[in-house]
C-alpha cells in the first residue's frame, strides 16, 4: 500500500532562539518529499565564544534532501532571516526568491563581499502567488519594521498553512503596505489547518504603537533641538529613515549619514522608490560644513557594535562626526537583550561629553515591528486556524503563546522546539519525527562546528591564559641551556606576592631534575609531567589552570 502524503514541518532554527531563523516545509511520502526552506538567518554570537562573529543554522538535514529542495522563499530582509544565505547557499544549492527590496539588499551585500557565492535570485511580488512543485506559495503584505515583510500562505494538496514571519498590525507603517487584514480574512474563509506564529512580543498586553507615532515624536524632538541632533537607529528600517529625513527638512536641517550599512540600505530605498521626495543626503565628511542649528545626523550602531558609528562617536574619536555640549543623541531604537552593557557604555560616554540622550525609556522613539497579544489575537480571529505553531522566540516566549492561544480557543496548540518534525496536515498536527539541528559558528574565513575544539580551547584560553614552554633535551637526559618560557594572561604576582614566573621556571628545574634518566629521554614523558606540574603549582599559587604547552626538543 502506497504510504500517504504528508505536508511537514521543521525548524532549523528560531524555535527556542530568536535569530537564526530557518525553516523547512516539506510534501509528499517519507522518502519521496520536495521541500521548500523558509528563510535563512543568523544570530550574533555572545561572550561564550570568543573570536566567533556570527551564528548559522547547522543545514546538514539538507545534504540529504537537497536533491528535492525546490527554493528558498525569503519573508523579509533581517539579517535574522536572511544573514546566513551567502554562507550557506553552496550546501543549498537551490533558488532564492524574495521581493524587490529583499533582492536588492542581498546583492548589495554580495557586491560588498569579494568572494560571495553569485546567488540564483528570483522576484516575488506580495499578493501575488507563484509555484514550486506541489506547494503554492502567497506572500501576503504584513507590517513590519522593514519593507516588503510578508506571511507565507502555503497550499499543498493536504491543506494550508500560514507561515506568519515577523509583521505587527499598523495603520501607519510610514513605508511598504500595511498587514492585509482582508485577504488574511479570505485565506482564513478558505480553512487553515496551521498558522505557525511569531511570539517575540507575546509575553506583552494590548497593541505595539505605530510607526506613525514616533515618526511624530521625532520631529518634535528634531525640530525643538537647539544643537546639532544625532539619531541611531537600526540601519533596515527605512520607514524610520524616511521620517527622520523628512522632520529634518521640515526643521530647516540637512541629513548626514555615518555608517556603510545605512549607505546600502539608502541606495536599495531609492531603487525601490521608497525615498521619493526625499533629498539627498550628505556624507559624513560633510558634518563640518554644517552648522549646529542645521545638522542631523544619522548613525550606525545602535546596539553598541565596536566599529560602528555611534561607538566611536560615544568615545569621542570618529573621525568626521564630533559633538560639543548640548547636541542632543536619540536612540530610536531598543536594546536587544544581551547588548545593554556596550549600549550602556555608548550612553555613558555621550553623557561625558555633557550631551543630551533621548532613549524609548522617556519618548516613544521607537517601536516594536513585533505583534502584542491583542494583535495577535486578531491574526487568529482572521485566520481562524485548526492549529497553532508558536515560533520566532526564546523558551519563556513559545511556553507563554501556547498559553495564550489556548485561551484564545484555538483547537490544537503544539509547543516544538528546533529539529522537531511536525506533521501538519492531514489529520491532527503532531510531532513525528526529528532532524538533526545546531549551530555553525563564522570563525574568520571558516565555518566551524559549535563543538569545535578550537572554540573550547579559546573559551579555556580566555579564562586563565597559557604557559608556553620550550626547552632542548640531550639524548643522555640532560638539559641543554635555559627554558623559552612564555605567560600570556597570567598575572605577574600570585597570592602570596611572589612571583609567577620565578614560580613557573623553579617547578621547571624542580620536576625535570626529579624525574628518572629514563623519563627525561622520553619527550612526551617528560612534557606531560612539567605540564602537569606547571598547572598544579600556578593552581596553588593564583587559584587557576592555565593551558600549558609544553615542547621538548631533543638534541
Amino acid at each position: 500500500m502506497q504510504a500517504q502524503e504528508h505536508f511537514v514541518f521543521a525548524a532549523l532554527g528560531g524555535l527556542g532562539e530568536i535569530g537564526r531563523n530557518a525553516a523547512l516545509y516539506g510534501y509528499g511520502a517519507p522518502g519521496r518529499r520536495k521541500w521548500i526552506m523558509v528563510d535563512c538567518g543568523l544570530s550574533f554570537a555572545g561572550p561564550d565564544l570568543p573570536g566567533v562573529d556570527l551564528v548559522f543554522p547547522d543545514v546538514s538535514y539538507v545534504d540529504r534532501i537537497k536533491g528535492d529542495l525546490l527554493g528558498l522563499v525569503v519573508t523579509h530582509a533581517h539579517e535574522d532571516h536572511v544573514g546566513a544565505i551567502a554562507a550557506l547557499w553552496p550546501r543549498l544549492g537551490c533558488p532564492v526568491y524574495a521581493t524587490p527590496f529583499a533582492l536588492g539588499l542581498l546583492e548589495a551585500r554580495r557586491l560588498g563581499e569579494p568572494g560571495a557565492p553569485v546567488v540564483p535570485l528570483v522576484e516575488m511580488r506580495q499578493g501575488r502567488p507563484f509555484a514550486l512543485g506541489p506547494f503554492e506559495i502567497e506572500p501576503v503584505a504584513m507590517a513590519h519594521s522593514i519593507p516588503e515583510s510578508c506571511a507565507l500562505a502555503i497550499r499543498t494538496p493536504a491543506g494550508l498553512v500560514v507561515h506568519s514571519g515577523d509583521w505587527k498590525i499598523d495603520p501607519e507603517p510610514g513605508i511598504g503596505l500595511p498587514t492585509d487584514a482582508a485577504r488574511l480574512r479570505e485565506i482564513g474563509d478558505a480553512g487553515v489547518a496551521a498558522l505557525i506564529c511569531d511570539s517575540t512580543n507575546i509575553v506583552r498586553e494590548g497593541r505595539s504603537p505605530s510607526e506613525g507615532e514616533v515618526a511624530r515624536t521625532l520631529a518634535r524632538l528634531i525640530a525643538d533641538a537647539e544643537g546639532r541632533v544625532i539619531v541611531t537607529t537600526f540601519a533596515s528600517n527605512l520607514a524610520r529613515i524616511r521620517a527622520v529625513a523628512l522632520a529634518a527638512e521640515a526643521a530647516g536641517r540637512s541629513v548626514v549619514v555615518a555608517g556603510r550599512s545605512l549607505d546600502r540600505v539608502i541606495a536599495v530605498g531609492r531603487e525601490c522608490g521608497y525615498l521619493d521626495g526625499v533629498k539627498p543626503f550628505l556624507p559624513q565628511q560633510s558634518f563640518k560644513d554644517l552648522d549646529r542649528a542645521h545638522c542631523v545626523v544619522l548613525a550606525t550602531g545602535s546596539q553598541g557594535e565596536p566599529r560602528a558609528a555611534m561607538a566611536r562617536i560615544g568615545a569621542g574619536d570618529h573621525p568626521s562626526v564630533r559633538l560639543t555640549p548640548g547636541d542632543t543623541v536619540i536612540f530610536s531604537s531598543r536594546t536587544i537583550p544581551g547588548n545593554e552593557r556596550e549600549v550602556n557604555a555608548i550612553i555613558n560616554g555621550l553623557v561625558d561629553q555633557n550631551l543630551h540622550v533621548i532613549t524609548d525609556r522617556t519618548h516613544l522613539v521607537h517601536c516594536s515591528g513585533h505583534p502584542r497579544r491583542e494583535e495577535v489575537a486578531d491574526l487568529y480571529d482572521w485566520l481562524r486556524p485548526a492549529a497553532l505553531v508558536p515560533a520566532h522566540g526564546e523558551p519563556q516566549h513559545l511556553a507563554e503563546h501556547v498559553e495564550f492561544a489556548k485561551s484564545r480557543g484555538v483547537a490544537r496548540v503544539l509547543g516544538a522546539r528546533d529539529g522537531d518534525m511536525i506533521k501538519l496536515a492531514p489529520g491532527e498536527v503532531e510531532i513525528v519525527d526529528s532532524v538533526h539541528v545546531g549551530r555553525l559558528l563564522a570563525d574568520g574565513d571558516v565555518l566551524v562546528a559549535a563543538d569545535d575544539e578550537a572554540v573550547a580551547m579559546r573559551r579555556r584560553l580566555s579564562f586563565a591564559g597559557v604557559v608556553s614552554i620550550a626547552l632542548a633535551v640531550t639524548a643522555k637526559g640532560e638539559m641543554q641551556g635555559d627554558p623559552d618560557v612564555v605567560l600570556a594572561g597570567v598575572p605577574r604576582y600570585g597570592r602570596d606576592g611572589a612571583a609567577l614566573d620565578a614560580l613557573v621556571d623553579e617547578t621547571i628545574f624542580s620536576t625535570f631534575d626529579n624525574l628518572p634518566r629514563g623519563r627525561r629521554r622520553d619527550a612526551d614523558s617528560l612534557a606531560n609531567a612539567i605540564e602537569r606540574a606547571v598547572r598544579a603549582a600556578l593552581n596553588s599559587a593564583w587559584g587557576k589552570k592555565p593551558q600549558v604547552h609544553v615542547l621538548v626538543l631533543e638534541v
